[in-house]
C-alpha cells in the first residue's frame, strides 16, 4: 500500500454509511460541509434528507427541497444516471448518488482526496478507498500530465476514458475529477472578492435565469492540510439516520 503523506493542500473527506432502510453520504473539504440521507424500501428512493452546515454562498442550503424533488421515487439502481444535476447543488447531487449506489453495501465506506498547492506550477492530486490508492494525478493548469494513459486530457474530458474503468475505479476517478475542479477554489487568495458574478452558471445558486444579486459570499474555509482536524472528525452518520443534523465544528 502506498503510504506516503500528500504535500499541503486541498483535502475532502466522503463518508458512505449503509444502514436498514437508509443509506447516509457526507461530505467535508475546505470550503463545504454536507450529509445526505436517503431512505428506501429497498428497490427505490422514498425520501431525501439534506443538510448543509457550510457552503460558500447563502443560498446553498436552500437546495435540499430540489435534491428531493430530482431523487425521491427513483429505483436505487437508476440513481447514478445523470438527470438534472445543473440545477442542483452539484455536491449533494453526487451525495445521493453516492447513497444510493452503496445502499446495499454490508458496511461504511471512506474515500479520502487530497490536491496538493502548485509546485512549479504541477499538482498532484489522490484519492484513497478506505485507506488504499486508487489514483494518483498530475496537473499543470487544468491539463493532466500523469498517468501516462491520461496524460494531455483536460481535466474536464475525462468521461470516455473513465467509462473504460472498473466500477470501483471509474466511481474513484469521477470523485477525484470533481474534487480537483473544486480544490482550485484553494488559490483565490482574497476570498470575500470572488463576486456572484464571476460564476458560470451550472449549479443550483447559479441556475440560468436566476437574479445574482441576492447571492452572497458566507461560510469559511478551513486548511485540513494543517493539521489538528481531519474532515468530517466531527460527523455522526447514525445522529443523522436518527433525524439529527451533525454539530457545527467551527
Amino acid at each position: 500500500m502506498d503510504t506516503a503523506d500528500p504535500p499541503p493542500g486541498y483535502r475532502r473527506r466522503i463518508l458512505v454509511i449503509p444502514g436498514t432502510g437508509h443509506s447516509v453520504a457526507a461530505l467535508e473539504d475546505d470550503m463545504h460541509c454536507m450529509v445526505v440521507r436517503i431512505d428506501h424500501d429497498g428497490t427505490a428512493i422514498t425520501a431525501v434528507h439534506a443538510h448543509t452546515e457550510r457552503a460558500p454562498w447563502n443560498v446553498c442550503p436552500t437546495a435540499a427541497q430540489t435534491l428531493a424533488e430530482t431523487f425521491t421515487g427513483l429505483p436505487l439502481a437508476a440513481a447514478v444516471a445523470p438527470r438534472a444535476k445543473w440545477s442542483n447543488c452539484t455536491h449533494l447531487y453526487d451525495l445521493a448518488a453516492l447513497a444510493a449506489a452503496h445502499a446495499g453495501d454490508a458496511g461504511p465506506t471512506r474515500f479520502d482526496i487530497a490536491s496538493g498547492d502548485p509546485v512549479d506550477g504541477v499538482v498532484t492530486s489522490e484519492i484513497r478507498r478506505d485507506g488504499a490508492l486508487v489514483h494518483r494525478w498530475q496537473l499543470d493548469g487544468q491539463s493532466l500530465t500523469a498517468p501516462a494513459e491520461i496524460a494531455g486530457l483536460a481535466l474536464t474530458g475525462l468521461r470516455d476514458w473513465i467509462a473504460t474503468l472498473p466500477p470501483v475505479a471509474a466511481e474513484a476517478a469521477r470523485l477525484l475529477q470533481w474534487a480537483s475542479l473544486v480544490a482550485h477554489g484553494r488559490q483565490m487568495t482574497n476570498w470575500s472578492r470572488f463576486e456572484a458574478e464571476d460564476m458560470p452558471s451550472n449549479c443550483y445558486a447559479f441556475r440560468p435565469g436566476e437574479p445574482r444579486d441576492h447571492i452572497t459570499r458566507t461560510g469559511n474555509r478551513h486548511d485540513f492540510s494543517r493539521g489538528g482536524v481531519e474532515p468530517l472528525d466531527h460527523f455522526d452518520g447514525q445522529a443523522l439516520a436518527r433525524g439529527r443534523a451533525p454539530p457545527n465544528a467551527y
